[in-house]
Parts: C-alpha cells; structure tokens; sequence
C-alpha cells in the first residue's frame, strides 16, 4: 500500500528567518508572505523555534503593568527572543495522515518538514492537508483496483466491480478466500480520500473454517 507522504504535498520553497533576525523584518516577512508562522533556523539549517503571528502579537502588546525602567530590555528585539521553541515539526517520509493529527492535537497552522537530520526541507500547512480530503473518485477507484486488489491481495481483474461517489466505495463481486475480506475492507478504509465503504464481495471458499478446525485439533491434542 502507498500511503501519500507528507514530502509529496510540502512547499520546498520555505520563508525562512534566523535567530538574530530583527522582530520589524520578521513581522515584515509575515505580512509580505501572508504567511501564519515562520521557522527560525540555526547556521546548519536546523529548525530550532517558530516564530508566529501571536508571538509577534504577543510582544508587540503592552504589558498590562508597567515596567520599571532598569528592568527593560536594552536593543531591538530579534527572531530568537520571541519565538516559540522546541518546534514542532514533521518528518517529510511520515504520511500526511500523521501530520494532519499532529496539527489537530497541536492546533497549529503549519508545520517545518526536516530531513533525517533535522534539517529544514519544506513546509506543509493546513490547506496542504485538505487536498487529502477531495482526490477524484477516479483516483481512488484506480488505486482501490490497482493497489488493494490487484498488487496487495492478487484478485484477478474484473472479479470485483468498484465504484466511487463522492469518495464512497461500492465493492460487488467475489474473491477466493473468506480471509480476505476483513483485509479488504481494512486496507480500502485507509486510502486517503474513501468517506466510506459499502461491501457486497462474497469468498469463494470458507477458508476460516479450516483455521479453526485447525485449532480445535491443536487444543485436543494438548
């Protein structure tokens, strides 16, 4: 099964900032791009922080007492005192299922995409994520016959008829082996873009019935 990886919807074209990046060019940045966060990277390009559109909010409002003046900061803000750290970030071989659970749990926008080696390679966003949710029903009924039948569970073509509205899949038809079925179902449900799964396949054979006579002569024998 192929499973869409989050290297195959990132941007690798990323905005990117550094540490000493001053916070007037960082809230620049943001406005120019029109972009929610961006990463803050280190001089191997690793991610070590975001800094967001609320961090850059957050400094830039007044604190709600005020400030002695010897306990002011002295020079400008940068990149590095406002952003938030560790990172959260994605590794681009993960599966964009992951990384769409990890935003959900985070409740963030956007995430860096790094290497193996924690370095920086693209960016993947929510809007990215949503491109999951509306793939063609052609699509998916390709890769329903093509994946699940024909290379994972070796139906022969034409045995099951599919077909796909609206990313619900309608399955008639028969396999060889009971066995099969839960598989089938199971590996259909998985595929990015299946709403849901309607299953009228029949198994040739029972071969269930053999694995628990099987087991039965196993238990007797003990």
């Amino acid at each position: 099964m192929k499973h869409i990886k989050v290297a195959d919807l990132m941007t690798d074209e990323v905005v990117s900032v550094a540490p000493d990046t001053a916070f007037k060019d960082v809230a620049k940045l943001l406005a120019q791009y029109g972009v929610s966060g961006l990463p803050v990277l280190d001089d191997e390009d690793r991610v070590v922080g975001v800094v967001s559109q609320t961090d850059v909010l957050a400094h830039a409002a007044p604190a709600p007492h005020p400030v002695e003046e010897t306990a002011r900061p002295t020079g400008s803000p940068t990149a590095g005192d406002v952003m938030s750290t560790p990172a959260v970030t994605v590794h681009a071989e993960e599966t964009a299922a992951d990384a769409a659970r990890l935003m959900t749990r985070r409740g963030i926008e956007r995430l860096p995409v790094v290497d193996e080696e924690d370095r920086l390679v693209g960016i993947v966003t929510r809007r990215d994520l949503l491109r999951l949710f509306v793939r063609p029903d052609s699509e998916i009924r390709r890769r329903v016959t093509d994946e699940v039948l024909t290379e994972v569970l070796g139906v022969p073509t034409g045995d099951v008829d599919v077909h796909v509205v609206d990313g619900c899949v309608t399955l008639d038809g028969r396999i060889e082996r009971r066995s099969q079925l839960p598989a089938l179902l199971s590996l259909i449900e998985q595929l990015e873009g299946v709403v849901a799964v309607a299953s009228h396949v029949r198994a040739r054979t029972d071969d269930t019935l053999a694995t628990h006579a099987g087991r039965a002569r196993d238990a007797q024998a003990w």
